[in-house]
């Protein structure tokens, strides 16, 4: 049997020819579908890093005054959620609850707050380049005001 001139009937050629034919249509004529982002796997990533950043953030206090405060190695933890806090800066200018008063309108504000709330606690947040003398004048007038619970702010 020579395969050289063997012929194949017309018919099986025929079937060949359009089994690879459909085959080819089929590919040529199959719709592409439409390319598509899957969002529900970036709003998964995009939770989980905005949990780990709130986790891991800092949050301080902003505090518009640029006082320097003392190291203390033996501070306790500020439990106490009310309070007034007076910061003093190293020219001798009392804040009271960020708002800068004068030394008159520091005593009658000092005077009512101890009217009114005498066991209310002061922190009192003093610039380390802060004279002594300011700091006792600050603590005086709370204490004459019945105002007792004095703390030291460090760092």
């Amino acid at each position: 049997m020579k395969l050289a001139n063997a012929r194949l009937p017309a018919r099986v050629v025929s079937d060949i020819f359009n089994q690879y034919f459909d085959s080819a249509m089929l590919l040529i004529n199959r719709r592409r579908r439409q390319p598509t982002i899957n969002i529900v796997p970036l709003v998964d990533v995009l939770t989980v890093l905005l949990f780990f950043f709130l986790v891991t953030m800092q949050f301080k206090q902003v505090s518009s005054l640029n006082i320097t405060v003392p190291k203390i190695e033996t501070a306790g933890k500020n439990e106490i959620q009310e309070q007034l806090v007076i910061a003093l800066s190293p020219e001798g200018t009392v804040y009271l609850n960020d708002r800068q008063l004068s030394q008159e309108q520091f005593k009658g504000a000092v005077k009512v707050a101890g009217e009114v709330t005498p066991d209310i606690p002061i922190l009192l947040i003093a610039d380390e380049d802060v004279p002594l003398k300011y700091v006792t004048e600050v603590m005086d007038i709370c204490r004459s005001n019945q105002l007792n619970k004095i703390r030291l702010q460090s760092r």
